[in-house]
């Protein structure tokens, strides 16, 4: 049996089962890495980037492996040091069109733990303008202003 790939594009779900690498050769492809961060009070660190909010993410850089551009990104786009790599989540995968290319963003999330004590900065070159720890109660709320496969990753992760 095919691996089924869930593909967003446009914020919806496509489901891409048995032409894999003829899907791809539409599209330059983007590695990057991102982090669910948790804390002591199992409250999620989001980011609020160009009016919507996110996981903290960002492409992999100079052959960097997959958990340092995590950690990387984590600490750049919320100006937090203290964090420890827990586990390898899942890779997600969605596409966007910019100045008339096509890309597809393979994303590898990883687990990650941090404490409250640390003051968060946003990374305004970023479009962030916020960083912020979302308690688990308020997190559906927070969610009707993501990405869809933001939404479908913390779903798989049973976190919501």
């Amino acid at each position: 049996m095919a691996q089924k790939y869930k593909v967003f594009s446009n914020n919806k779900l496509n489901i891409i089962n048995d032409n894999w690498s003829s899907f791809c050769k539409d599209y330059k492809i983007i590695y990057a890495s991102g982090g669910v961060v948790l804390n002591e009070n199992n409250e999620l660190l989001m980011i609020y980037r160009n009016g919507v909010w996110d996981l903290p993410k960002g492409k992999n850089e100079n052959h960097e492996s997959k958990e340092c551009c995590a950690l990387r990104e984590v600490r750049e786009e919320c100006g937090i040091n203290k964090l420890s790599l827990t586990k390898y989540l899942k890779e997600t995968y969605h596409t966007y069109q910019f100045e008339n290319e096509k890309f597809l963003k393979i994303t590898s999330w990883f687990l990650m733990f941090s404490n409250r004590s640390e003051t968060l900065y946003p990374q305004k070159e970023e479009g962030i303008s916020k960083v912020q720890w979302i308690k688990k109660k308020d997190l559906q709320k927070v969610l009707k202003n993501s990405y869809a496969n933001i939404v479908d990753l913390l779903e798989d992760i049973n976190y919501v």
